[in-house]
């Protein structure tokens, strides 16, 4: 175990962080036409809006409050009201999801009470679902208002099956933490399939965030969860955890609905994807298909390969929790040493990090310990920083503007690990320096004596 410290400059340079009522949103797009609703001024939405749009490279749907200065003083209820029946008036959502921000947190306003007014005065929005939810942007950060987010929505839309009903054994909830891409998803997706299982994802931004095109334009998300299916969730007879994040909605959705749940922290590594098999074999009562088995024999053989690159090697990593986990484990199971590991918030997963030290800080903290590693692991903001250093960036997590495919990056299961190793250790190959016709001759001489030494032999 590691030792967890906070940066205490002055000023965050360079921010590795994102905000609570971003991770919030992500988690909001999961949900099948639905439109996030951030509550406070213009900006906080402009600013997240742009973010997801040079990540997914999609139609982002995002709304605000737009709380003026006035408005912010006397209080956001008359905000929050007309936004929420012009957006239903608009685009007919089935769930709206209002977050709060800075600026209406340090006022103050009583969100779930304005939720309440809202239903007491129309009526005719009993329809929509409504989840109001506290992401103050001025602690925490994106990892922490996701889990938060996801955790309000099973206490507010699942419901508990009636007494005496009986739980349906192939029926899976699967909690995804926001570490997870679109094409992980997709690739968990397939896995669980095949043990003959049905998982049902909260939030399921394979289907809303991957790049598709649909046959007609939604202002909404077009794809994810429906609120149906999130109901239904309290009659599956399992849930899986992916994430540290994930614990807090796995516990409500045990308390609601009795529904027992699996923490799986890792799924990236040929132990974590063992532990994913051997999980979905208890559950089902299945053997792990043929398919699995030989993809795990290619992961062993690519771990062969690539253990002459990898081992030895030095990392820094700069990630929310849940990744940073995951990827620096990954790494040290491949023979590398983390030894710049820097992250955005708290979390029960910073303990199993497998660093010296885990910092809480920025990206200018993790440059500065990056200075003799030979690579960089964080998202595009870190480009800058690889480039002073020197040393290649292999970009993860949100954003990811300055690539093409962050969407469908996968990482997960065999399959995953399996290309992580080739894209990483071409990576390090990459950077080996090829000899060169001219490197024989010997640093320390001059030109004259080189030639002579060439005529006397």
């Amino acid at each position: 175990m590691g030792k967890i410290v906070t940066s205490t400059k002055s000023c965050t340079v360079n921010p590795l962080r994102m905000s609570q009522p971003l991770g919030a949103a992500l988690a909001l797009m999961g949900l099948r036409n639905a439109m996030p609703l951030l509550h406070g001024s213009q900006g906080c939405a402009s600013f997240g809006l742009v973010l997801f749009v040079r990540h997914f490279r999609e139609q982002i749907p995002m709304q605000t409050t737009a709380m003026s200065e006035v408005a912010t003083v006397l209080g956001g209820f008359d905000n929050v009201e007309q936004a929420i029946v012009n957006i239903v008036g608009r685009t007919k959502p089935d769930v709206i999801g209002i977050c709060t921000t800075g600026v209406t947190e340090i006022k103050g306003d009583d969100l779930d009470g304005f939720i309440k007014d809202v239903r007491r005065k129309h009526p005719e929005l009993a329809n929509v679902a409504l989840v109001p939810v506290s992401t103050p942007d001025f602690k925490g950060a994106f990892e922490d208002g996701f889990a938060t987010t996801v955790a309000k929505i099973v206490d507010l839309l699942v419901e508990a099956p009636a007494p005496g009903v009986a739980r349906d054994p192939h029926k899976l909830n699967v909690l995804a933490g926001s570490h997870l891409t679109p094409g992980d998803i997709d690739e968990l997706r397939d896995i669980i399939e095949a043990f003959g299982l049905q998982p049902t994802f909260l939030p399921d931004i394979s289907g809303s965030l991957d790049g598709h095109l649909p046959e007609d334009f939604t202002p909404t998300t077009h794809g994810g969860v429906s609120v149906a299916e999130v109901a239904a969730m309290g009659g599956a007879a399992h849930t899986l955890a992916l994430g540290e994040q994930m614990r807090k909605a796995a516990t409500a959705l045990e308390a609601k609905a009795g529904v027992p749940f699996t923490l799986l922290r890792r799924l990236t590594g040929l132990a974590a994807g063992d532990e994913l098999m051997a999980t979905l074999a208890k559950i089902s009562g299945r053997p792990v298909p043929q398919r699995y088995r030989r993809q795990r024999s290619q992961l062993v053989d690519a771990m062969l390969d690539g253990h002459f690159y990898f081992g030895g090697k030095q990392v820094a990593i700069g990630a929310e929790p849940d990744m940073l986990l995951n990827i620096g484990g990954w790494l040290a199971d491949m023979g590398c040493t983390v030894t710049a590991a820097v992250t955005t918030t708290q979390s029960p997963a910073l303990a199993l990090v497998p660093a010296d030290e885990v910092l809480i800080g920025d990206l200018e903290d993790l440059e500065t310990r990056a200075e003799d590693c030979d690579l960089l692991v964080t998202h595009s903001h870190g480009r800058q920083a690889a480039e002073r250093l020197g040393v290649p960036l292999f970009r993860i997590g949100i954003p990811m503007f300055d690539r093409l495919g962050a969407a469908h990056q996968v990482a997960v299961g065999y399959r995953g690990s399996r290309d992580l190793i080739f894209a990483i250790g071409n990576l390090f190959i990459a950077a080996i320096k090829e000899p060169h016709v001219d490197d024989w001759r010997s640093a320390a001489a001059g030109p004259d004596q080189v030639d002579a030494a060439a005529t006397a032999h």
